[in-house]
C-alpha cells in the first residue's frame, strides 16, 4: 500500500495516478518519491497500461521539494558526507524524469494547481500537459538560492519553448500562469478546474484506443528524434519503426477492422 500516492482505473487501459500529500501541496519527499518510482517501475512495460494520467490531490499538482525535510532515499548510509548524501538525495528525485521516459505508455499531467520547482519539471517530463486555469509553473530553484537547473528542467524546458523564454523563466524565477503556458506550448489545453480531469481522461482514453505498439513505438521515437542530429537520421529511426510496426498481428487487425466497419481489438501481437 502506498501512503502519498493513490491510483484508480477510470476507463480500460488508463491508470490515474494521483499524488496524495495534499496538506503539503503534494510536496516531493523520500517516501513520495520512491512510490512513485515503485508504481512507474512496476507499469513500465505492461502492455494492459495504456495510458497514464499524473495529477495532484488538492489545490496543487506539486509545489516541489518538501523544504520541512526530504527524509532518507534507499541506500542512505550515516557514514556519508554532505555532498555524497545530498548527491543521493538529487540522483533520487532526477531519476524520475528518465523513469517518465522509459515507461512505455504516455504520461499525461493533469497540473491542477501550482507546479512548482521539481514539480514543474515533473510536468514538463510527462508527454503532454493539461492544465486546469488557475495552475502556473515556477522554476522555484533559483529563489532557494540554488540553480534553477534541476530535475531534467535545462533540457526539457528549451525544447518545449524554446531557449529565449526558457532563460527568462529560469533566471527570474516568475510565475508562468496557464494562459501564457498555452501561448507558448507548456500546455496543451486549458479548462475551468471540474472539467480538467475529465479532459486529461478523455485524451488518455483517446491514446488507449489504439494499439500498443503503435503508441509505444509513437512515444519512443518521438523522444529520440529530440537529440537526433538530422532530418535523414531521424527518418531512418521512423522508416525501421514502421517496418516493425507492419509485422505485427495488432496491425493486421487495425486494416481489418477499418475494412469491417469494427472497432479493432488489439492483443499486443
Amino acid at each position: 500500500m502506498n501512503q502519498f500516492i493513490s491510483t484508480e482505473e477510470p476507463s480500460p487501459g488508463v491508470l490515474l495516478i494521483r499524488l496524495d500529500k495534499a496538506a503539503s501541496l503534494n510536496t516531493l519527499n523520500a517516501e513520495l518519491v520512491e512510490e512513485l518510482h515503485g508504481l512507474l517501475g512496476g507499469v513500465r512495460e505492461d502492455a494492459s497500461v495504456r495510458a497514464i494520467v499524473l495529477t495532484g490531490e488538492g489545490r496543487a499538482f506539486c509545489a516541489g521539494i518538501d523544504l520541512k525535510g526530504y527524509g532518507v532515499p534507499p541506500g542512505a548510509s550515516d557514514g556519508e558526507g554532505r555532498v555524497q548524501a545530498g548527491m543521493r538525495v538529487q540522483e533520487h528525485i532526477a531519476s524520475l524524469t528518465a523513469a517518465f521516459r522509459e515507461t512505455r505508455a504516455p504520461i499525461i499531467a493533469a497540473v491542477n494547481g501550482p507546479a512548482y520547482g521539481g514539480g514543474m519539471s515533473l510536468a514538463l517530463a510527462a508527454d503532454l500537459r493539461l492544465m486546469a486555469d488557475g495552475a502556473a509553473f515556477e522554476a522555484s530553484f533559483i529563489k532557494r538560492g540554488q540553480s534553477a537547473c534541476d530535475v531534467g528542467l535545462s533540457w526539457l524546458l528549451p525544447r518545449i519553448a524554446g531557449f529565449s523564454r526558457a532563460a527568462d523563466i529560469m533566471l527570474t524565477g516568475r510565475r508562468v500562469d496557464a494562459a501564457e503556458a498555452l501561448e507558448i506550448g507548456l500546455a496543451s489545453s486549458v479548462h475551468a478546474p471540474g472539467e480538467l480531469l475529465p479532459a486529461a481522461l478523455a485524451k488518455a482514453a483517446a491514446i488507449a484506443e489504439h494499439s500498443p505498439f503503435g503508441v509505444w513505438m509513437t512515444k519512443d521515437v518521438l523522444w529520440a528524434n529530440l537529440e537526433t542530429a538530422s532530418l535523414p537520421s531521424a527518418i531512418a529511426l521512423e522508416n525501421r519503426t514502421q517496418i516493425l510496426s507492419a509485422l505485427t498481428r495488432d496491425h493486421r487487425e487495425a486494416v481489418a477492422s477499418f475494412l469491417e466497419k469494427r472497432p479493432p481489438v488489439y492483443r499486443n501481437h
